[in-house]
């Protein structure tokens, strides 16, 4: 009886593996597909499959192993249910017609819920196994993490999407699509997608090169660009950064360093003689003692402070642009000695807590430069009196690395410490806010998402809810250590929250933003939510995305949901701290539990439903900025050349003789070298005279036609003609009675001279180019060749 159930449990588990290979297989039919046979043989199989199992069962239950032996015992089968898989084809077969295929990436089962919802089928790779998951999502974190980008730090179990397939049908109509087209892409890595191998009609939720202003690097060094496509000033909504890694820019940290001790001492003498104390600013009296006691001499405050005054003058005038003028080689205000004396002291006075001397004119004096310098440095406010700076890795999320630091001397000796970031320029220096907007005296910063549809023509959208994230420890300056001044959950999760911190925090460190305006009101400012607070971040982000538009590769059918870190100063202004891609939508607390379930329906609202739709439903979603369209030439890959043809100069005149040559001294006719085998007679005497007397005339600057005496000797009869000449001139200074005047001399060319017939005809010079001046001269007709002769050479 037992070796009959072990054959047919043998031969019922090969049927069930047959089914199964037939079913991978795309060219086999499927046992739904409607042949002959099909539904008979689902039948035939269940059927052995279930009589098995209860045989096994009782066999299992009536039998005892052979002492020695083991007792095994087969997995039963899940059952097919022919109705189930012809569901799952038609499903599967609808899906493929209307190119509803989609593939996702990562634990976002909201994101699959919402698409299975509009008739989509899902096309899985592998089976889901939890930890080969969580193991490369933790691998494609370090890899994208370190190009620069990804917030999302957290791993959801996929427990949730067995839950919600129960029967398997999912997984059914997943095997019955694998081999198909996927139209729809939603992955947690950038790089898991290849946008160049992508059909146009497919959609992907990741747009190329977005690390221009995903990395702290990109967004940095774009902002200054600002300009050029905006009015707006990135110091208004984005604090102070540079480059450690670039040279020119570590010096201008340097400046700004120095120049911000000297405004910070300023504001330390005004408050403390006003008695304001900020925000965490209580000085611990143990580290004042100690560095009182290092103190190697008093400090003189009337010379720090006419130190700061100069400073704070020189940057002034820098800003007016009234230090063009000045001098290269003019000493600097304070010398390198002097700028280490004003620095130490300054360390002594501020963060120290040294005693100083009370005097009302300097305060004077420190109120008047701070009024000068709040009307041009927006972010004078904020800075506070500690200097303190953040230093950041250029290419890292979720506050991996990052420090804050108060001394010149400590930021750059972390800085140099790794040659690697500074060789590619990954370190990054901020402004810290020192004096930012506290709940209850604790720190706190909002995460706001948007999203982009489009880069050209440029369309973003802007989300109305967000959330807050506060520290676990009250703010504090006596410390800078990460559990007071960075917000991250992925920091903040692993602390516990301080006995000290206002019960009105919740113990997850969380609030919506609805219990963020509750708060607002009971400030007295809920209205300035609407007026300040939103306005301020829609601008934010459309300037962040302004300055990176012509580097990002710009795709139809891709869309990005991006999450924005803000904080907020005390007039409520908010500031940008940078913009993460792929935000972590992990339900971590009840806040983004629900928050993050909503972004990622709206998400799908906005890509699927608007675009074939205008007027569907976009959830919480606003489109705040949709630029007009710039055409963009299609490359049909031709080369671009320029063909034609050389452009031929007119035949130019030839080169003067003695062009160079200085004028005689005496007063007589210039001599020319003639050409040779061309004898020319000379003219007579009385015809020299004439062109004396013309001579004469030219450089009084007349230029009368020349003429020759009206009754020349002898009785030869008078005939006129005229001679055209070429008219090359040439301006030459003879000594006439001790003074020079220029004299006008006309040249033959010698190439085109030909001596005119002895008819009465004219005689024009051929082959010249240029205006001719023409000449009546009276010669008796014997005289004619030679006076044509002569006056050609």
């Amino acid at each position: 009886m037992r070796a009959d159930v072990n054959m047919e449990a043998t031969r019922s588990k090969q049927s069930v593996q047959l089914l199964h290979q037939t079913t991978d297989r795309r060219c086999t039919p499927c046992p739904d597909s409607g042949e002959t046979g099909g539904s008979s043989k689902d039948q035939k199989v269940t059927a052995v499959v279930q009589q098995c199992n209860q045989d096994e069962c009782k066999s299992l239950q009536t039998s005892t192993p052979p002492e020695g032996k083991v007792r095994r015992s087969f997995v039963s089968l899940p059952a097919l249910n022919p109705e189930r898989v012809r569901t799952a084809k038609a499903l599967a077969d609808k899906a493929v017609k209307m190119h509803k295929v989609f593939y996702v990436q990562g634990p976002y089962p909201v994101i699959r819920a919402a698409l299975r919802s509009r008739g989509w089928v899902e096309q899985r790779v592998h089976p889901p196994n939890h930890h080969a998951h969580q193991r490369h999502s933790d691998e494609g974190r370090a890899s994208s993490n370190d190009a620069g980008d990804s917030d999302d730090d957290d791993d959801n179990s996929d427990s949730v999407e067995k839950e919600q397939d129960p029967d398997g049908l999912y997984d059914l109509m997943s095997r019955l699509v694998r081999n198909e087209m996927v139209y729809f892409y939603w992955t947690n890595r950038r790089d898991a997608i290849n946008n160049n191998s992508l059909q146009k009609e497919q959609i992907t939720n990741h747009f190329a090169k977005a690390g221009s202003f995903t990395t702290k690097v990109g967004l940095c060094v774009n902002l200054r660009n600002l300009h050029w496509f905006d009015s707006a000033d990135p110091d208004t909504f984005f604090p102070r950064c540079y480059r450690l890694g670039a040279e020119d820019e570590k010096h201008a940290f340097i400046e700004d360093y120095k120049r911000t001790a000297c405004t910070s001492f300023l504001k330390y003498i005004v408050e403390r003689e006003q008695g304001v104390q900020g925000e965490g600013t209580s000085h611990n009296i143990r580290a004042e003692r100690k560095l009182n006691k290092r103190r190697s001499k008093p400090v003189v405050l009337s010379k720090m402070i006419n130190s700061a005054l100069k400073v704070c003058h020189e940057f002034l005038e820098s800003l007016q642009h009234n230090d063009i003028d000045i001098n290269l080689e003019t000493p600097q205000t304070l010398t390198k000695e002097e700028w280490a004396e004003f620095i130490n002291s300054y360390y002594l006075v501020v963060h120290g807590g040294a005693e100083i001397e009370n005097s009302d004119h300097f305060v004077t004096c420190c109120k008047a430069m701070l009024q000068r310098l709040v009307e041009v440095s927006p972010q004078l406010h904020i800075d506070g009196i500690h200097n303190i700076w953040i230093i950041k890795p250029g290419a890292k999320s979720r506050g991996r690395g990052i420090k804050c630091t108060r001394r010149l001397d400590q930021i750059l000796r972390l800085v140099d410490s790794d040659p690697t970031l500074i060789k590619e320029s990954k370190w990054v220096v901020q402004k810290y806010l020192e004096r930012p907007l506290l709940i209850y005296g604790t720190k706190f910063d909002v995460r706001q998402w948007f999203l982009v549809t489009d880069w050209n023509p440029l369309t973003v959208w802007f989300y109305k809810k967000c959330y807050l994230r506060f520290s676990t420890q009250p703010y504090t300056l006596d410390t800078l250590d990460s559990s007071v001044h960075l917000c991250n959950n992925s920091i903040q999760k692993h602390l516990r929250p301080s006995q000290q911190r206002h019960r009105g925090i919740p113990a997850d460190n969380m609030w919506s933003d609805d219990q963020f305006r509750t708060f607002l009101s009971s400030q007295g400012q809920e209205a300035q939510w609407q007026t300040v607070v939103v306005p301020g971040m829609k601008k934010a982000l459309i300037h962040a995305l302004q300055t990176t538009q012509d580097l990002m590769e710009s795709r139809k059918n891709t869309f990005e949901l991006y999450g924005a870190d803000f904080m907020f100063g005390h007039d409520l202004r908010p500031w940008l701290l940078e913009l993460n891609a792929s935000p972590t939508m992990a339900p971590s607390t009840p806040v983004t539990a629900r928050l993050c379930t909503a972004v990622q329906e709206d998400t799908l609202r906005v890509v699927l439903d608007w675009r074939a739709d205008r007027t569907a439903n976009t959830g919480d979603f606003q489109l705040i900025y949709r630029q007009a369209a710039v055409d963009v030439p299609q490359y049909v890959g031709v080369n671009l050349l320029v063909e034609g043809f050389k452009v031929k100069c007119p035949c130019p005149l030839p080169p003067l003789r003695s062009s160079n040559r200085s004028a005689p001294k005496r007063r007589r006719p210039v001599k020319e070298k003639e050409p040779a085998g061309e004898k020319v007679k000379p003219l007579p005497k009385m015809l020299l005279k004439s062109a004396e007397t013309q001579l004469k005339n030219i450089s009084s600057g007349v230029l009368p036609p020349p003429s020759l005496p009206s009754e020349p000797p002898g009785p030869f009869p008078i005939e006129t003609f005229t001679i055209h000449l070429p008219m090359t001139v040439k301006s030459i200074h003879l000594p006439i009675s001790g003074q020079s005047h220029p004299v006008l001399l006309w040249k033959r060319r010698p190439e085109v001279s030909k001596v005119c017939s002895e008819k009465d005809q004219r005689c024009p010079i051929e082959k010249h180019q240029g205006p001719s001046l023409s000449l009546e001269i009276n010669v008796p007709k014997q005289s004619r060749q030679a006076t044509t002769s002569t006056l050609s050479a």
